[in-house]
């Protein structure tokens, strides 16, 4: 019974999660069909190059990361991109659908966009039936909290299980103090975060540079560049669709498989080589808006459709989870928060120079794209380091293995019972345990 409690009680929070994830995706998507309509144009004044930029909040991410079993955290910390993917999908679907039955008017992009409403009203009632989470409890010293936090989340039983899981909480963070007691800001200047922190920033960089959340944003407008005409609305609407069960195959079947290094180094590779392709067309068969949909357009199109797929099999999903994952307690929150900031930073460059590029490059556009993505090749090789299947405690002998001396292998040690005489020894330094 407790079992099914714990599962249940992980899926609510993962749901609440998704839930922020497909509200961040939504309002992403429901922009470049929004800015189309006739009826958006006229009452803002508008024009399709001009657009608003959006807002995400990070809570969701590190929520989701920092309660999940770490056996599962690929899966679960995937949800986010593929819930991101659902709430493009439906914004697509939702775009198309007022744009070919509603009459030109304020309701026509009045009702997508008050939609949000929705969504945004369910992931607040929710997290009102949540616990805060137990690594943040742990961490401010709230400890008979954090253990109850776990025990809730785990269905409500307290079992031996928990208990290890939580001396692992409490080892981690006991190290992470003990390396960097007293101070502030500064530790995010320690050499093995500084690390990080630059990580997930170039990471977040390259999401961008991969040329997706451009295609997300413009989607009908770059449709129509490679030749759909007059489709290029419908075409959008199963390009979401196309993103959606890549996503969902990625986290069902691939995600603990393939690795997260794996996974962006063929990502990156493969999205080069379609972009490549859609250049090589365009340049090569001009669209003619006129001439309907040619058998050139329509191989760019399947070509576009196959790049977004390979997208959240990869550089969607993956950095989300890595930047979740690789932090340790006292700068997992102000590390993620870097990264988010700096998507919605790069975000905001690349939807404005998208359009320019789309109308001033031409086919040019993709082949820049092109190149991103194999310079990311390059990037992800180097660079990234393997997190599949480590626990958040394991990512410091990953990412700090000069500075670790004690407290995690003893976490490991208290996890798997490899105790001697009541004590547990952690390199050359003996701690005592309770009985």
């Amino acid at each position: 019974m407790s079992k099914r409690l714990g599962t249940f009680r992980v899926s609510y929070l993962v749901a609440l999660s998704c839930i922020g994830s497909f509200l961040f995706a939504y309002d992403t998507g429901i922009v470049g069909g929004v800015l189309t309509l006739e009826s958006f144009q006229r009452d803002m004044g508008f024009d399709t190059k001009k657009k608003s930029d959006v807002s995400s909040n990070s809570a969701s991410l590190l929520q989701a990361g920092e309660m999940a079993p770490k056996e599962i955290r690929g899966q679960l910390g995937s949800l986010f991109q593929g819930c991101f993917t659902l709430g493009v999908f439906t914004s697509y679907w939702i775009d198309y659908a007022v744009s070919e039955h509603m009459q030109p008017s304020t309701k026509q992009w009045r009702i997508p966009v008050g939609l949000q409403l929705l969504f945004g009203g369910m992931l607040g009632l929710g997290m009102l039936l949540t616990k805060e989470s137990t690594r943040w409890l742990a961490k401010v010293g709230r400890h008979d909290e954090a253990l109850e936090a776990l025990i809730w989340v785990r269905g409500g039983v307290n079992t031996p299980e928990v208990q290890a899981e939580m001396n692992e909480i409490l080892a981690g963070i006991e190290e992470e103090h003990r390396v960097t007691e007293g101070l502030t800001w500064k530790e995010y200047l320690v050499p093995a975060n500084r690390w990080r922190i630059l990580l997930v920033i170039t990471l977040q960089i390259g999401v961008q540079l991969t040329g997706n959340t451009s295609l997300a944003y413009f989607s009908p407008q770059i449709f129509s560049a490679v030749g759909a005409g007059q489709d290029s609305m419908l075409l959008s609407g199963f390009f979401g669709l196309c993103k959606v069960v890549a996503c969902f195959f990625f986290l069902i079947f691939l995600v603990e498989r393939i690795g997260r290094k794996g996974a962006l180094l063929s990502g990156a590779a493969l999205m080069g080589a379609l972009m490549l392709i859609v250049a090589i067309i365009t340049k090569t068969h001009p669209p003619d808006a006129d001439a309907g949909l040619t058998p050139a357009a329509s191989a760019s199109i399947a070509m576009i459709y196959l790049e977004a797929m390979t997208y959240n099999i990869s550089w969607g999903p993956v950095p989300w989870l890595y930047m979740s994952e690789i932090f340790p307690t006292r700068i997992r929150e102000g590390g993620i928060a870097v990264g988010t900031a700096t998507q919605w930073l790069f975000n905001f460059v690349f939807s404005q120079i998208t359009p320019h590029a789309v109308d001033n490059l031409g086919w040019k556009t993709f082949l820049m794209f092109c190149i991103f993505n194999w310079a990311l090749v390059v990037y992800t090789w180097f660079f990234i380091k393997e997190t599949k299947g480590k626990s958040l405690e394991q990512m410091e002998l990953i990412f700090n293995p000069q500075g670790t001396r004690i407290g995690i292998e003893g976490a490991y040690q208290k996890r798997h019972g490899q105790r001697e005489n009541g004590t547990i020894v952690e390199n050359e330094k003996t701690v005592e345990t309770k009985h």
